[in-house]
């Protein structure tokens, strides 16, 4: 490992040191902006120095095209939520305008920050950089505590044993989800490429196989079935919606959401896509676009074929009674299960993909220790660090929480959290305006500009997402959809959060100040190229030489005449580039 090269080895680089000629620099007091462009032929990424580097040859390379970004959307988005809460979901399909105001705030931060992958990571840490490394560290720190699987991981389980015509015990089932699992996880290990291959290979078998359960649908809506009266559960289709409570409604919402997570998925390997802003705009719209479309018309077919009543009390095993009531209990329904199962497999290989990007970005901000172990690439070519740590904490998961309530409980648990950072994200697109608009040297217009109605409404939503949680269900405080009391993951999210910032004032403050030193960071290129800060533990003796030595990005000064001529040199580029980046796109 060793010191990445200084300034003139980059492209675009604008050099910001602690005290040397500040005025100069593009600013906006606090911020210092530093210009990198990166190898997947996107404009410069404008960011502040402070932030992970931008690796202009992505060690990960650039194998993710239009297919790639679109199946990957969607391998995510068709999981375990259509086959397990088809009530939740038809009840509230128009959810696709939720996630394209969220996509919205994603595009048009990838138009600030083309370059960098892992998306939350790098958007949350150039909205918020200050006080330094804080919203790196406290995402960093819930990303790794969050970072399992095991839902999808007990859904596929059900289903194989669904398959065996047997109901396995709680502990079969558990080992059978950890084995699959582990199966999906070395299936990405050893190379990048092959393992988006396989993914998308996947993915179309999952497109095939709801393809098969719509037109099922439509066959027994045409009475040519076994299915007796399958008109029966739309004669009414409102009956029982002015029971509805706000509990049942939020609760309802969250299901959605996990159902169409992964909408943003293709936002995670940015970096690996060429012209990311035009190819994630187009096709991660039309893997939406496309899900939604099948979502509905799966829904439907679910309604034809099993009465409502046994919808509600069919746990994870939907399509299993879907096709038994269609079928029969033949080998037939067996086959369509593995299909199911397959399905909960290529999810489960889609959430790696993206979460490993995540937590590898986590490892390059430099907020998590042993450096190399997160970023490097290292055998294969693969983020094998960032796979290591998601297959245990599954494997933590899947063993230690009870298998009836483990679906339920850990999605609830992920999404609360999850809300709070989105919501911090979509406030965070003013805040880079507002510091784009006030630095010191106009920075170029963004590729794409989201409208101001949808990230407001992705405001609300998330605020919603937040509050009502704790508002009680009808039935009392234990009557919720889980055996205990309802807002334990409201409770549990809140004390991750709390958690993530009581490492950061231990990490960061409290312990630097007892041990005298000052965190700095260090800008390092690994052994495969991969590039990265990481923090510094400098002697408070040591600090003023650090700091005359040294710009904000970490980069050793070779002299004071080379860094200001640099630095004048990227001034005049920004105002160049700036003047012929005026076009805006505007979407919803």
């Amino acid at each position: 490992m060793s010191s990445r090269r200084p300034f003139s080895d980059r492209t675009h680089s604008i050099v910001s040191s602690h005290g040397h000629g500040h005025r100069d620099k593009p600013h906006t007091g606090t911020v210092q902006y530093i210009s990198e462009k990166g190898g997947n032929d996107a404009p410069p990424t404008y960011q502040d120095a402070s932030g992970a580097p931008v690796e202009n040859n992505s060690p990960l390379g650039y194998s993710v095209g239009p297919v790639t970004i679109t199946l990957l959307n969607i391998t995510m988005m068709i999981g375990a939520g259509i086959y397990s809460t088809p009530q939740s979901i038809l009840a509230g399909t128009g959810s696709v305008g939720l996630c394209l105001a969220s996509g919205a705030v994603y595009l048009e931060f990838t138009a600030y920050f083309p370059s960098r992958s892992g998306s939350e990571v790098a958007y949350l840490e150039q909205a918020y950089p200050r006080p330094a490394w804080f919203f790196p560290t406290t995402f960093a720190v819930q990303s790794v505590i969050l970072s399992f699987g095991s839902a999808n991981a007990s859904v596929m389980a059900n289903y194989l044993w669904a398959i065996s015509g047997h109901t396995g015990t709680d502990w079969q089932i558990k080992g059978t989800a950890l084995a699959c699992y582990s199966l999906a996880t070395l299936s990405l290990v050893f190379n990048t490429k092959y393992a988006y291959w396989f993914s998308n290979a996947v993915g179309v078998v999952k497109i095939c196989t709801l393809l098969f359960v719509i037109v099922t649908g439509f066959v027994v809506l045409g009475g040519n079935t076994r299915v007796e009266n399958p008109k029966a559960n739309f004669q009414d289709a409102w009956s029982g919606s002015s029971n509805a409570t706000a509990y049942g409604f939020t609760i309802a919402l969250y299901r959605i959401i996990f159902s169409y997570g992964g909408y943003n998925n293709a936002f995670n390997v940015a970096n690996e896509v060429k012209n990311p802003v035009k190819s994630l705009k187009l096709y991660a719209t039309a893997a939406l676009t496309t899900v939604y479309i099948l979502y509905l018309f799966a829904n439907v077919a679910f309604f034809a074929a099993v009465p409502k009543e046994e919808l509600e009390s069919s746990s994870l095993t939907v399509a299993s009674l879907f096709f038994s009531k269609v079928f029969g209990d033949g080998p037939a329904v067996r086959g369509l299960n593995f299909l199911i199962a397959l399905a909960s497999f290529g999810n489960i290989i889609a959430v790696q993909v993206g979460l490993s990007r995540r937590i590898r970005e986590c490892g390059r901000q430099g907020v998590l220790p042993f450096t190399k172990f997160w970023v490097s690439t290292q055998p294969f070519g693969t983020p094998l660090g960032p796979y290591a740590v998601i297959w245990f904490t599954t494997a933590l998961m899947i063993l230690a929480i009870p298998a009836g309530d483990a679906f339920t409980f850990v999605n609830d648990l992920g999404t609360f959290p999850t809300a709070a950072f989105n919501l911090a994200m979509a406030v965070g697109i003013y805040v880079v305006r507002w510091r784009r608009r006030n630095a010191t040297v106009r920075l170029p217009e963004p590729e794409f500009r989201a409208w101001h109605v949808a990230i407001v409404f992705n405001i609300l939503v998330q605020a919603y997402l937040l509050i009502m949680p704790w508002y009680p269900p009808d039935g009392g405080q234990f009557a919720g959809d889980v055996s205990f009391w309802y807002a334990t993951y409201a409770v549990t999210g809140i004390g991750i959060l709390l958690a993530c910032a009581v490492y950061y004032a231990l990490w960061a403050h409290f312990i630097p100040k007892w041990r005298g030193y000052q965190l700095r960071q260090d800008l390092i290129i690994l052994e495969d190229g991969a590039q990265s800060n990481r923090l510094r533990k400098v002697p408070n003796d040591e600090i003023d030489n650090w700091d005359a030595t040294h710009d904000a990005a970490g980069r050793f000064i070779d002299s004071e005449t080379e860094s200001q001529s640099q630095s004048q040199t990227s001034v005049d580029e920004i105002q160049v580039e700036a003047k012929g980046s005026n076009k805006t796109d505007h979407t919803v």
